[in-house]
């Protein structure tokens, strides 16, 4: 019966109609009929329109991320159409008209005005869905670990500065003392938690959230001497009441959050018969229930879980080939209806089964053989995307059906991902590829925009409230809306105080502030509105 009315709506209208087969389309709404059933796009990238029929039992409209109904479409909207098999529309992404207009007012870039308006995701694509969270990881609490509440790299706070002034916005508090290091920040039970170097070790350092004054300090082990830079790399992960650090020379510590006292330590490289790797661990804890998951890259022992009351051996994974650790942090996902960890070690991506430690897959498609440092990402629940720099790239990997293994969608040089992690937002990825800040349909990898702002292209993001915050590893702080369509800043601004080390520690926004860590200081901005 469809696919009578599309021919005949062909013969009447000359135009194509609503897809034939399963795919994606995407553009502005220029007609809708009077009865709402029936909406006409225009695709600027294709240069034509398409009908499609709003009348399918399993219909899903989005608008502006919140469930809607056809009689709330508008002539005007952006909008993505996705579609089954039989060219029927089974969901609708739309973005309302106001939220659609890009800001003409601020002194704003738009490099990228040009680009096509890009397609969204196929089924199966999240659209701000998260991948879950481990069991206890206290999502409550604003930061608790280097991927945030969600392990999505994204902040939940709200109502925060649209803009920024001209020299950024207001400077709360600057904590002093903290030594080398490229720790970011956790943040939970009003306190925030990194790590650094004093008198030849590296410590754990807690601090007030709300004036910067310094609560305690514990010595977790000794000092990681490199030249890129000395101290710590991970950053504490909190979960009930204590906090779980690994050093740059593998020293894991469980420590009492309230008051910084000790409650067990060991060193994994030791315990697991590993080696270091050349720049030093990097990885942050991941808790999921009582286990605490890191990896070694031991013999035998590539990732292990522990129990997270006494450090004791749950299980350990035995990759083949036992390959080094690499400088990613794991995370923990449903994948195909698998609970799995994941990570990308020395030489690829690997996961094993949450419960067992069994080897499941790996993927050596966006791997190189220097140094593989950014997470993956979870994309639904069937697909994962991850990316090294050294010229290699990304990859998407997507299960079909009942598949036990995941198979390349496709491999992109166009995000090069060298340290700085990377954001997915419904259904797109930003990041930086090299020295170029880039916007990715993730389930085609086809650039939206991208921006080398003015050589500050390459550094680590996250992202809070619509909009992107990406910390210059030159060290420029920016502010960007989370457009996929459009390059838009928002503000800018240097610190003061600059080291003269790159800015590498990932910036952090939660309880409506911006945290900034260069070395021996952590920076504390206001970006609550």
């Amino acid at each position: 019966m469809l696919a009578r009315v599309a021919s005949l709506l062909v013969f009447l209208l000359g135009i194509s109609v609503g897809s034939l087969e399963a795919g994606t389309f995407s553009g502005r709404i220029t007609k809708i009929s009077t009865d709402g059933a029936q909406v006409t796009v225009f695709s600027t990238s294709q240069e034509k329109e398409q009908v499609f029929a709003l009348t399918g039992r399993n219909l899903r409209i989005t608008i502006d991320s919140k469930p809607g109904k056809s009689e709330q479409l508008q002539v005007g909207n952006l909008v993505t159409i996705i579609t089954n098999a039989g060219g029927q529309a089974e969901r609708v992404i739309a973005r309302s008209a106001s939220a659609a207009v890009t800001e003409k007012t601020s002194p704003a870039k738009t490099s990228a005005s040009t680009q096509p308006t890009p397609s969204k995701p196929a089924p199966g694509a999240s659209d701000n869905q998260t991948a879950s969270r481990p069991a206890n990881n206290t999502p409550s609490e604003p930061w608790p670990g280097f991927l945030g509440p969600d392990l999505q790299n994204r902040s939940a706070d709200k109502n925060l500065l649209a803009t920024w002034p001209v020299d950024g916005p207001g400077l709360l508090w600057t904590a002093r003392n903290l030594g080398e290091g490229y720790s970011s920040v956790s943040i939970a039970e009003g306190k925030l938690f990194s790590m650094g170097t004093r008198q030849g070790r590296e410590v754990v350092l807690a601090f007030d959230l709300q004036t910067g004054r310094e609560l305690w300090a514990v010595n977790s082990g000794a000092v990681f001497n490199d030249n890129m830079g000395n101290g710590p790399r991970s950053t504490p992960t909190y979960e009930n009441g204590r906090l779980y650090t690994l050093g740059a020379s593998g020293d894991l510590t469980a420590i009492n959050a309230a008051n910084g006292t000790i409650l067990w330590q060991q060193n994994i490289l030791s315990q697991h018969a590993a080696r270091n790797i050349v720049w030093g661990i990097s990885e942050s804890p991941l808790i999921d229930g009582d286990k605490l998951i890191c990896t070694p890259g031991g013999n035998g022992a590539t990732m292990v879980a522990l129990n997270k009351n006494n450090g004791q051996t749950i299980w350990q994974a035995a990759i083949p080939g036992n390959p080094q650790a690499g400088y990613s942090t794991a995370i923990v996902t449903d994948l195909n209806g698998v609970r799995q960890y994941v990570n990308f070690c020395h030489n690829g991506l690997f996961s094993v089964d949450a419960r067992t430690g069994q080897p499941l897959w790996g993927d050596n498609n966006a791997a190189n053989s220097t140094a593989n440092c950014s997470s993956p990402i979870a994309i639904g629940n069937n697909s994962i995307f991850y990316a090294s720099g050294y010229g290699t790239g990304g990859a998407l990997l997507r299960f079909a059906g009942r598949a036990a293994k995941p198979s390349l969608a496709y491999k992109t040089e166009k995000m090069k991902n060298h340290h700085g992690g990377m954001v997915e937002l419904n259904g797109f990825l930003y990041g930086a590829n090299e020295n170029i800040l880039t916007c990715l349909n993730v389930q085609t990898g086809e650039i939206t925009w991208q921006d080398r702002l003015g050589g500050n292209g390459k550094g680590a993001i996250t992202y809070a409230d619509g909009h992107l915050y990406f910390r210059s590893e030159n060290g420029p702080m920016y502010l960007i809306e989370a457009d996929p369509n459009n390059f838009v800043v928002k503000g800018q601004f240097n610190q003061p105080e600059r080291s003269n080390r790159p800015s590498w520690a990932r910036p952090v926004v939660a309880d409506g502030k911006l945290f900034l860590r260069d070395q021996d200081i952590l920076l504390c901005y206001q970006v609550k509105q």
